[in-house]
């Protein structure tokens, strides 16, 4: 197949390296590696497996390429492209353009031994992070969400020694009814239950994993939660039952959506279904959401090597939510946490 990307984990992963202004092409057996002279030494030194073209206008650079090749049809990812780009290189060459959607993630759902080793290491780092933080909250008690979240991300990078996977989500009691809570002016208080949701990456590949905590004396993100309000205790076991029997049941040659309905099934018989407003799941890699999407709508057929998250939720308006969220690796068929 003859293709071309311009996504940077798409690059990194054919090639071993990328930019913000590169583009990639595989044409036969060949591949080239089209950047502009900024890149020109890292480029050289790094990329083993391409023919490095370096040009002021890289879709110029790509065009004439794509001239003398004399390729007739390549493949792309329309989601990866601007129209204007798009417009460009297939107006100035006699090459067809076919699109395919997450055509770099599809080559990249199942994930090598010494992938899923890196993901292994970044969810390692990454639990060891949530230990160090809960030793910051015990000593920040009254110290609003926002700077708990300046914490968080100091704490996750290892002051700056890793790259975040993405802005880690800290909520406390109502705002973590906000799948996607943005840190607010609350302030952290004894028998508060606050919510984490982080990870970091470890050689360009992410981790992912949310976790609760009841403020007490003593505070963990371990998975057994004893919390004094009943109602919240209630749910987060509910919530904890629906992620632990995804896990558990999880096989090789089912659907997402299977996987899907397995803690789907549980929130619902429980009452709270329509308090679960999110998918139960997404792949892993180089991007903190690529394929595999467990969810509802999802066809796609579970295999060995895939990556991906289980977290159901709860989410209470003006009360509280609660999310436990783990990646597992299908691995002889059965899901396996990283």
């Amino acid at each position: 197949m003859n293709y071309i990307f311009k996504d940077e984990s798409a690059l990194y992963y054919e090639c071993g390296y990328s930019s913000d202004n590169a583009i990639l092409i595989k044409a036969g057996s060949e591949i080239f590696f089209i950047t502009d002279g900024r890149y020109a030494l890292e480029a050289k030194t790094t990329i083993k497996n391409a023919q490095i073209i370096i040009a002021n206008d890289i879709l110029k650079g790509v065009s004439e390429l794509l001239k003398n090749s004399h390729l007739k049809k390549i493949y792309f990812d329309p989601q990866e492209w601007s129209l204007h780009a798009y417009q460009i290189l297939s107006r100035n060459s006699d090459t067809t353009f076919l699109p395919i959607k997450n055509l770099s993630q599809k080559r990249r759902i199942i994930k090598s031994k010494e992938e899923q080793a890196l993901l292994a290491k970044a969810v390692s780092l990454g639990a060891k992070a949530f230990d160090r933080f809960a030793k910051k909250l015990e000593k920040n008690i009254g110290k609003d969400e926002r700077f708990l979240t300046d914490i968080a991300k100091k704490v996750l990078s290892k002051k700056g020694k890793y790259a975040l996977s993405f802005d880690p989500i800290v909520a406390l009691n109502a705002n973590a009814a906000n799948p996607h809570a943005k840190p607010s002016k609350e302030r952290l208080k004894k028998n508060d239950l606050l919510l984490f949701d982080a990870g970091l990456k470890y050689k360009r590949y992410c981790s992912d994993r949310t976790r609760m905590a009841y403020i007490d004396d003593a505070v963990d993100f371990n998975l057994k939660q004893k919390i004094k309000d009943k109602k919240v205790q209630k749910v987060y076991d509910i919530v904890r039952k629906a992620h632990d029997r995804a896990i558990e049941k999880a096989r090789c040659g089912m659907k997402a959506s299977q996987i899907d309905a397995l803690a789907r099934d549980v929130i619902e018989k429980s009452g709270y279904g329509k308090y679960f407003v999110h998918s139960t799941g997404h792949g892993v890699g180089l991007d903190i959401h690529e394929m595999p999407f467990i969810s509802s709508k999802s066809d796609i057929i579970i295999e060995d090597g895939m990556v991906f998250t289980i977290e159901p939720g709860i989410y209470l308006e003006n009360e509280f939510g609660i999310r436990i969220e783990d990646m597992v690796v299908m691995k002889n068929s059965k899901a396996v946490i990283l």
